[in-house]
């Protein structure tokens, strides 16, 4: 009788392991189909020890030919928080960060290497506390990695040049994309419209051309 019980408890644990390798294995396949997905964090260029290449098209921009500073040049140009964010996968608090809050329009870019990454035409409140956005606005720029830490999964957001750790995407962000890209203020710098042509990122004024600001609201848990 006992060796029943034994043998019952054993399948039990058995058939618990395969239903979660089995979850696992779908969602790694979700953040693999998704445009940007790179998997675990050794497929990413910086990873590699790889530059990610140019496009065909078009002259190269400064953020293309970004060369990585070493650790002590990151900790003399960043804030305490920057670094912590963007080069230790820290987190900032919630509610009490530079862009949450921000209406403004303009551009989101890499506070390490300048790459655009978000822009406030798809920034939303999701009620999160973290500014949040829709869709990245360069898609080439975003790289997603499977993210395992806290005996959770999730889908970790990194920039693309800089490598710099920028916060997470859901799947219950609103339409049109039903994204929600939860990013960490410390790892932005935000362009205004106004100052788009003086820093070098005029090529993205048209997209504000007579476009009112838009504030859209929406309420999700945090993350």
């Amino acid at each position: 009788m006992k060796g029943k019980v034994r043998w019952t408890m054993i399948g039990k644990l058995v058939a618990g392991c395969l239903l979660l390798a089995l979850a696992s294995v779908g969602f790694l396949s979700w953040t693999r189909s998704r445009p940007g997905s790179q998997g675990d964090a050794a497929d990413t260029p910086a990873a590699q020890g790889e530059t990610p290449s140019a496009p065909l098209t078009g002259a190269p921009r400064p953020w293309q030919a970004f060369e990585r500073p070493t650790q002590s040049e990151l900790r003399a140009r960043l804030t305490p928080l920057q670094y912590r964010v963007t080069q230790e996968h820290g987190t900032e608090p919630p509610f009490q960060n530079e862009y949450w809050d921000n209406h403004r329009e303009g551009i989101y870019v890499d506070v390490v290497s300048g790459e655009p990454l978000f822009s406030s035409l798809d920034k939303f409140d999701s009620g999160s506390g973290w500014p949040s956005f829709t869709r990245p606005l360069e898609a080439d720029h975003i790289v997603e990695i499977a993210d395992r830490s806290f005996g959770m999964l999730r889908v970790e957001v990194r920039s693309r040049y800089a490598d710099s750790h920028l916060g997470h995407v859901f799947d219950d962000g609103p339409q049109p994309t039903g994204l929600r890209y939860c990013i960490n203020s410390a790892a932005l710098r935000f362009i205004p419209r106004e100052d788009l042509e003086r820093e070098g990122y005029g090529e993205y004024l048209p997209l504000f051309s007579g476009t009112p600001a838009r504030t859209a609201t929406a309420t999700f848990a945090m993350g």
